[in-house]
């Protein structure tokens, strides 16, 4: 990456072929119904990128047609599972094949840093559906112990049709992680991508039906929450949903099933994660890299960002100090120019509601360590620089609600119960990092955290082999990635065989 600079990057992006106006439902580029279209806006800038369709309810009606179809005719539910392996493992090869268009499309779509886009598009999505590939044909049944007088079959079958409903925090990567296991599993799927990022994800439909996917199986229709979003979760005909956004929505889509079909949905939510250091941690570089990456990463626009950075007072006035240090040196700019750390919120009114937030806790009286918020109010785009609070407590506002932008506040305690206590004193519970040298005291922590991930002595998801969801107001019992995820899309039958005794 170090030998390609941003004006490479921005020839690629002047090459880009940019799907205009457009869902693809059916195997294709179509128009909607309504000739609504939507207009898609690089964050950096505030420039017009493009257009999508604005997709309403006789698109999803369409889109859930040609999924059923799809789905009723077995070419892909019934299909051998050798063949579906082989057509996400196309997939995967076509993904990396074109992963530098990808990523530059997603950088112009969402702002993303190149560097991150380059890494998750090029390793992660790829790797994703590789691994759900593999995966196909080493899910096995089960036979049930009976008497000699019957046989009895527990057998795992694809739910049906799928509505995968998208953030636009990671566009392509939630995705794969939603759509490899729904094609793993034989279901068919139609996905709403964010209205503000859904160029790179009507791009992979089309990668996906050049390597082989059937006609319907895979439909994309951008478009509102209120409208394709709602129509997609109220739909009679689609059998369950994946959701990732905010608790708000979430809600929205168990009410939409309770007023259609009762259809299964599973839920990734919001996120208020602790970063916990104890008095015997060293406060060594890696911690502290780690622990900006916890709340800066993807411009703290991530649902498991370690924002509420929980310190033992032993060792609060050296980690701040360093935190500070180091956040300073976050290089925040263009997107494209590989260098760049932190790129630009959402949209405006993001951008204004982080700023609320930075706001709200001076005025509760939480000290600013450092104040960049707005030090880059003059550039072109939707920036918020990054900001650290000093003395944060648990019961303010920035400590209890999700801000989803680069703000850091530090919150001390003392002692283990009362890291733990602050901790899971909040309504999320969807990742936590615990920094100890004491091996029982993070055995301790990760048993009494409240969360659907534990961290020990670093900041990670893990990898697609372990099953990321949260407890409480972040999410469902449904997962994703793992093994786990393939759960949300398939249903058990029993077949119970009489045998006749001669």
């Amino acid at each position: 990456m170090s030998e390609k600079d941003r004006n490479y990057y921005a020839r690629v992006a002047q090459s880009l072929r940019l799907p205009t106006a457009v869902a693809f439902i059916d195997g294709a580029y179509v128009a909607p119904v309504s000739g609504l279209v939507m207009e898609t806006r690089n964050p950096a800038t505030g420039d017009v990128i493009g257009t999508v369709a604005h997709c309403q309810i006789a698109d999803v009606n369409r889109a859930v047609a040609a999924a059923r179809r799809a789905f009723n005719d077995g070419t892909w539910s019934r299909a051998a599972p050798e063949e579906r392996k082989r057509v996400l493992l196309r997939l995967a090869q076509l993904v990396r094949e074109h992963s530098e268009q990808l990523a530059v499309l997603e950088s112009l779509d969402s702002g993303k840093p190149i560097r991150d886009c380059l890494r998750e598009i090029d390793v992660e999505v790829p790797a994703t559906f590789e691994w759900y590939a593999e995966l196909i044909d080493k899910t096995f049944g089960k036979v049930a112990p009976t008497g000699g007088d019957a046989c009895a079959l527990i057998v795992k079958e694809p739910m049906g049709v799928a509505g995968l409903v998208l953030p636009w925090n990671f566009p392509l990567l939630m995705a794969a992680w939603k759509l490899g296991p729904t094609l793993a599993s034989g279901c068919s799927a139609v996905v709403k991508p964010a209205e503000q990022t859904s160029l790179s994800t009507l791009r992979l439909a089309e990668l996906a039906s050049e390597a082989g996917l059937p006609p319907g199986v895979l439909n994309v229709v951008p478009g509102m929450g209120e409208t394709a979003g709602r129509a997609v979760g109220c739909h009679n005909d689609i059998d369950v949903v994946s959701f990732t956004g905010s608790t708000e929505v979430g809600r929205c889509f168990l009410s939409y099933a309770s007023e259609s079909n009762l259809k299964p949905v599973g839920l990734e939510m919001g996120g208020k994660s602790p970063f916990i250091v104890l008095a015997d941690a060293p406060i060594t570089d890696e911690l502290i890299e780690n622990a900006i990456t916890s709340a800066f990463w993807n411009g703290g626009q991530n649902c498991s960002a370690n924002m509420r950075q929980i310190v033992d007072v032993a060792v609060r006035d050296e980690f701040l100090r360093r935190v500070v240090e180091r956040a300073r040196q976050i290089v925040v700019g263009d997107p494209l120019d590989p260098r760049t750390q932190l790129g630009p919120m959402i949209t405006p009114e993001h951008r204004e509601r982080v700023l609320d937030y930075v706001a709200h806790g001076k005025s509760e009286g939480a000290q600013v360590a450092l104040d960049l918020a707005h030090a880059y109010d003059e550039r072109p785009g939707w920036f918020v620089g990054p900001t650290v609070f000093s003395d944060m407590t648990a019961a303010m506002k920035i400590a209890r609600e999700e801000i989803f932008g680069p703000v850091l506040g530090v919150i001390g305690v003392s002692g283990l119960d009362q890291a733990l206590a602050v901790a899971n004193d909040t309504d999320y519970g969807l990742h936590a990092t615990v920094y100890t040298r004491d091996l029982n005291a993070a055995l301790l922590a990760a048993r009494r955290l409240a969360c659907g991930t534990v961290a020990i002595n670093g900041f990670t998801e893990g990898d697609i082999k372990t099953p990321f969801g949260g407890y409480k107001r972040s999410g469902s019992l449904a997962r994703d990635k793992g093994t786990e995820a393939l759960d949300q899309y398939l249903q058990s039958k029993t077949i119970w065989i009489g045998v006749h005794q001669p």
